[in-house]
C-alpha cells in the first residue's frame, strides 16, 4: 500500500518535469519568431492572383526581390542651390547602407534620384532594399543616413520598405507587452473570482507552459517552411493560448473544488473532476481547432496559415488542461486554494438528488431547488422559472436591436497609412510625397504587356483616368531631367508598363483606377495583366470577401456536427447555432457603431468579419458546450426544465469567469497600436461578453425551458424523459 501510495505521485511530478523541460524550451524561442515572421501582404495573396502573377514577372525584369524605400526631402519654401548641393551626396550616401540592393549591371547607382518635384520644394529618391529579412534595420540605416541636413530641411523614409517596416515595429510589441497585459488581466480576475493566492499562479503557470509549448512547435513549422508566421497570427496566437487554456482551466477547477467537497482524498477528487470535465473540454477544444481549420479552405494565405498556428495553440491548451494542470491540482491538493481551502463535507449532497419537482415554480413564482444557489443565478434561474419565454423573446429583441449597426460596418480595407494608428515617418513621409509629387510617386501601378501591343497599351494606360504618368520599363535607374532614353526591356515577348497613379496607392480611388486598367487592357492586350501595390491590396480585399463566404458555412457546419454528436440532439444544437451566430450579428453591429462614431476608424480590414466569425462562433459555442453538456447530465437525473436550471446555477459562476478571461485577453490586443487587431480585440471581447451575459445567460435557458423535453429530440430524452 505505501508503494502504490509512492507510485501514484509518480506520474504528476513526470508530468510536471516535461511541461517544465517544454516551458524552459519553448520560453526563449518567443524571441526568435520574428526571424520567421514575414509582414510583407504580397505573401498572403494565393498565387493565382493577378498581382501575384505580376509580381513573378517583375522578378524575371528586375532579377531582384528588392523592395523599394522612397527617401523625400522637403522644405517649406524652394531648395535653394545650397540646399540642393546638401542633398545631393545622399544618392551615394543612401547606396552604401548595408541591405540596400547593388547597382545594375552597367549603372552607376542603384539609387534613383534626386527627383526634383514640380513645385521645386521637395526632391526625392528611389532606394531599393534587397535584403526584406532585415527590412526594419535597413530603414532604420536609411533614416539614420538622413542625419544632418542642413537646418530647414525634413526627411522622410517612406514608399513601400518604409512602411512595411513600421508596420513590422508596431508588431515588435507583441511578444513582451502583449503577453506581460494578457497575464496580468487574467491574474487579477482569478484573483477576484477564487480569492486564492496560490490557484491564480497555477493556471497561469500551465497556461503560459501551453503557450510555449505552441511558440516551439510553430516555430519549427514555420522554419521548415509549411506554415507562413505574421505578425497578425502571431499576436493572436498568444492571446488564444492564455484565454483558452484559461478557460479549460476554470472549468477543471471548479469541478475539482466540487470534489472535494464531496471526497476527502485528492486523488478520488481529481478523477471525479476529469471525468465530468473530460468531455465538455475535449468537445470545446476539438470545436475550436475543427472551426480554425477551416481557414485551410481560405485562398489567402495570410487565413489559410492562421488555422494551423491558431489550431496547434488550442491543441496545447486542451493538451495543458487535462495533463499538467490536473498534475499541479493533485500536487497542491487543497493547498491550491489557500486560504479558502475546501473542507470535506460528509453530509455534502449536491442538489441532483433533489426531487424533480422542487425545482419547478410553486403558486408565488419562487423556485423551491434554488435555495442552495446564492445570489445572481438564485435569481436569474428564478426569473426563467417564471417568465421564460418574455425572457428569451427580451433577449432576442436586444441582440436584433444590436444587430441592425451591421451594415454600418465598412470592412472593405483601408490605406496601408492608416494601419498603424500611433504616428509614424512613413506616414508623414507620404503625407510629403502626396504633397509634392504624384500621389503614387514610388509605388506605381505595374501593368506587364505583349511586346507588339506595347504602344497601344501604353497609349491606352496614359489614357486612363487617375492616371498620372505612364512609361515602358527600360532598366535605367536615374529619373534625372535630361536624361537619355533608353530601350524598354523585353523578357519572354513582354514588357513592364509603369503607372503612376493620381491617388495614394492603396487608396479607394486608387483601386478604383486598377478596376478601371484591368477592365480594359484586355480589349487592347489579352495578355496584359495589373499589378503593383494598389493591386496587391485590392487583391486581397477581394479574395477575403470571398473567403468570408466560402467559410461561414463550412464553420457552422462542422459545429453543428460536432454539437449533434455531442449532445444526441438536433433541436439544441440548432438553438445553439442560430443563438451564436445571432451573437456574433449583434458585436458586429455595435462595433461598426463604435468604429464609425466613437473612435472615428476610417474602416476596416476585409478580414476582419472572418476572424470575428470564426472566434466568436467557435469560442461562443465553447460556453454552450459548458452549458449544455451540465444540463444535459443534469436533466437525465430531474427531467429537462429542473435540469435547466440546475445547469445553469452551477455553470454560471465559472463560464461568466470564464467569458471575463476570454474577454479581457483579446482586450490586451488593444495595447498594439494596429488598426486589425485594435479591431479585433474590440469585437471579441464585446462578443464573449455578450455571449456570456445574454446569450448563455438568459436566451438558451429560457428559450429551452419554454421548449421543454422537445430541445433532446430525436434521443430518448425527448421521448422518455419529463420536462
Amino acid at each position: 500500500m505505501a508503494l502504490l501510495t509512492r507510485l501514484r505521485w509518480v506520474a504528476p511530478l513526470l508530468l510536471v518535469i516535461v511541461w517544465v523541460g517544454v516551458a524552459g524550451i519553448g520560453g526563449p524561442t518567443f524571441g526568435k519568431l520574428s526571424s520567421v515572421s514575414s509582414n510583407d501582404q504580397a505573401t498572403f495573396l494565393p498565387a493565382n492572383a493577378e498581382s501575384t502573377e505580376v509580381r513573378a514577372w517583375q522578378e524575371k525584369f528586375t532579377s531582384t526581390k528588392a523592395i523599394p524605400a522612397i527617401v523625400v526631402v522637403e522644405k517649406d519654401a524652394a531648395l535653394s542651390k545650397d540646399d540642393l548641393a546638401a542633398i545631393a551626396p545622399l544618392a551615394s550616401k543612401l547606396a552604401a547602407v548595408e541591405g540596400v540592393a547593388p547597382a545594375p549591371a552597367g549603372a552607376r547607382s542603384s539609387v534613383a534620384g534626386p527627383i526634383p518635384s514640380s513645385d521645386g520644394q521637395a526632391a526625392e529618391f528611389i532606394v531599393p532594399i534587397a535584403d526584406s529579412g532585415q527590412l526594419r534595420a535597413v530603414v532604420g540605416d536609411l533614416r539614420g543616413a538622413l542625419d544632418g541636413l542642413p537646418e530647414g530641411l525634413r526627411a522622410y523614409v517612406t514608399g513601400p520598405a518604409g512602411l512595411t517596416a513600421d508596420l513590422a515595429s508596431a508588431f515588435g510589441g507583441i511578444d513582451g507587452i502583449l503577453l506581460l497585459v494578457a497575464v496580468g488581466a487574467v491574474f487579477v480576475i482569478l484573483v477576484l473570482v477564487y480569492r486564492s493566492v496560490v490557484l491564480p499562479f497555477v493556471v497561469l503557470f500551465s497556461a503560459v507552459a501551453a503557450l510555449c509549448g505552441a511558440v516551439l512547435a510553430i516555430y519549427w513549422l514555420a522554419r521548415a517552411g509549411w506554415i507562413t508566421l505574421n505578425g497578425q497570427s502571431q499576436g493572436i496566437l498568444s492571446i488564444l493560448v492564455i484565454g483558452a487554456a484559461t478557460d479549460y482551466a476554470l472549468l477543471l477547477v471548479a469541478r475539482f473544488r466540487e470534489a472535494l467537497h464531496e471526497v476527502d482524498s485528492r486523488w478520488a477528487a481529481m478523477r471525479r473532476a476529469l471525468r465530468a470535465a473530460f468531455e465538455p473540454i475535449l468537445a470545446s477544444g476539438a470545436t475550436v481547432i475543427l472551426a480554425l481549420l477551416c481557414l485551410l479552405f481560405s485562398d489567402l494565405n495570410s487565413n489559410r496559415s492562421l488555422g494551423p498556428i491558431a489550431a496547434v495553440g488550442i491543441g496545447f491548451s486542451l493538451l495543458s488542461a487535462l495533463t499538467f494542470l490536473p498534475a499541479l491540482l493533485v500536487l497542491f491538493g487543497r493547498t491550491a486554494f489557500w486560504p479558502l481551502r475546501p473542507a470535506h463535507d460528509a453530509g455534502h449532497s449536491p442538489a441532483r438528488h433533489t426531487a424533480p419537482s422542487a425545482w419547478a415554480p410553486d403558486s408565488a413564482g419562487s423556485v423551491r431547488g434554488l435555495e442552495s444557489v446564492r445570489g445572481l443565478w438564485r435569481r436569474v434561474g428564478t426569473l426563467i422559472a417564471r417568465r421564460p419565454r418574455a425572457t428569451w423573446i427580451t433577449a432576442l429583441v436586444l441582440l436584433a436591436a444590436c444587430a441592425a449597426g451591421l451594415p454600418q460596418l465598412r470592412a472593405n480595407g483601408v490605406e496601408q497609412t492608416q494601419l498603424v494608428l500611433t504616428e509614424t515617418d512613413s506616414v508623414s513621409g507620404q503625407d510629403a510625397l502626396a504633397r509634392h509629387f504624384d500621389a503614387g510617386s514610388g509605388s506605381p501601378a505595374v501593368v506587364v504587356a505583349s511586346q507588339e501591343k506595347a504602344g497601344a497599351v501604353l497609349a491606352q494606360v496614359q489614357g486612363t483616368a487617375g492616371v498620372g504618368s505612364a512609361a515602358v520599363y527600360t532598366g535605367a535607374t536615374t529619373g534625372a531631367p535630361g536624361a537619355q532614353p533608353a530601350a524598354p526591356v523585353v523578357r519572354e515577348g513582354r514588357v513592364l508598363i509603369n503607372a503612376v497613379l493620381n491617388h495614394q496607392p492603396d487608396s479607394a480611388e486608387a483601386e478604383q483606377t486598377v478596376r478601371t486598367l484591368r477592365g480594359s487592357l484586355p480589349d487592347v492586350d489579352p495578355q496584359a495583366l495589373v499589378g503593383g501595390v494598389t493591386a496587391i491590396a485590392l487583391d486581397t480585399s477581394v479574395t477575403a470577401q470571398a473567403d468570408l463566404r466560402r467559410i461561414i458555412p463550412l464553420v457552422l457546419g462542422v459545429i453543428l456536427v460536432v454539437l449533434i454528436l455531442l449532445l444526441r440532439s438536433l433541436v439544441a444544437p440548432l438553438i445553439l447555432i442560430a443563438s451564436v451566430v445571432l451573437s456574433y450579428a449583434a458585436a458586429l453591429g455595435v462595433s461598426a457603431l463604435v468604429f464609425n462614431h466613437l473612435l472615428g476608424f476610417p474602416g476596416a480590414d476585409a478580414a476582419v468579419p472572418l476572424f470575428g466569425f470564426v472566434f466568436l462562433v467557435a469560442l461562443g459555442v465553447d460556453y454552450n458546450i459548458f452549458l449544455m453538456t451540465r444540463v444535459r447530465e443534469e436533466t437525465m437525473v430531474h427531467g429537462t426544465r429542473p435540469g435547466i436550471l440546475r445547469g445553469l446555477a452551477l455553470t454560471g459562476g465559472v463560464i461568466t469567469s470564464a467569458g471575463i478571461v476570454l474577454a479581457a485577453t483579446f482586450a490586451a490586443l488593444a495595447v498594439i497600436p494596429i488598426l486589425f487587431l485594435v479591431q479585433i480585440a474590440f469585437i471579441v471581447a464585446f462578443g464573449v461578453l455578450l455571449d456570456t451575459v445574454v446569450v448563455r445567460s438568459l436566451l438558451v435557458p429560457a428559450l429551452g425551458y419554454d421548449v421543454g423535453r422537445r430541445l433532446w429530440w430525436p434521443s430518448r430524452l425527448a421521448r422518455e424523459g419529463v420536462d
